[in-house]
């Protein structure tokens, strides 16, 4: 029987990437909550594993060699769990390459943009219209890229993947994005296919009574928004 795996996690669209593997794996977890709004990612035994002070995070006490090993990052931990167990993560070079690219294109891309249209949209305390349209619109485009991409196909690259799991995560947000969902009717299928299935709904429900509105938690927004070197 595998060693739990230590899983550093908030309920947020990174931490739901991770979740999403551990239950459509049947992988055994335990949860670490990581309260980013209360400043607990700066804590140094946190910053041990994820230097960059950001969860998700993980401790696998079963790593190469039988040795443990931390990987922090949610594309890199996606990966290295896929390798793992054979599972969500091709191995046929050409398909895990169509895998690698729409999982970058949303670590490098759609996650970022999406965070600065969350921020800007929900959160930042002046209402700037130059940046909201800024990330309004990027985001758009980025829905479009997504559904042509999707058209005629069930999953973003070949069978269901780290990239699904990568992409859905963010995706679900899109009524606070300012997204008309209708315009992309393939982005639409994919979703309600996605979410629908049993284990991405258990990997979203880890830690929900512990979400609170950021928007109303000005400490919080203090502890996130306002960070520099330390």
């Amino acid at each position: 029987m595998p060693k739990p795996i230590d899983l550093y996690y908030w309920p947020t669209p990174n931490g739901w990437k991770i979740t999403i593997f551990l239950e459509e794996a049947g992988l055994p977890y335990d949860v670490k909550y990581v309260n980013i709004g209360k400043g607990e990612q700066f804590e140094p035994a946190f910053l041990a594993i994820s230097p960059n002070n950001r969860m998700p995070a993980i401790v696998d006490p079963d790593g190469p060699g039988g040795e443990p090993i931390s990987v922090f990052e949610s594309g890199a931990i996606l990966q290295y769990l896929g390798r793992k167990t054979g599972k969500f993560y091709p191995t046929d070079e050409r398909a895990r390459v169509e895998v690698e690219e729409w999982l970058m294109w949303q670590m490098g891309g759609l996650g970022p943009m999406l965070g600065q249209n969350h921020h800007f949209r929900n959160y930042a305390p002046e209402k700037i219209p130059y940046a909201i349209d800024r990330y309004v619109n990027e985001a758009d485009r980025l829905y479009g890229v997504l559904d042509k991409r999707l058209e005629g196909r069930d999953f973003v690259a070949g069978d269901y993947s780290i990239a699904d799991m990568a992409i859905v995560s963010w995706t679900r947000g899109y009524e606070r994005q300012g997204i008309d969902i209708a315009k992309f009717q393939n982005v639409k299928r994919w979703l309600d296919n996605v979410l629908a299935r049993p284990a991405v709904q258990r990997a979203m429900a880890v830690g929900e009574e512990k979400r609170t509105n950021l928007a109303d938690d000005k400490e919080a927004q203090k502890v996130l928004f306002g960070q520099r070197a330390r």
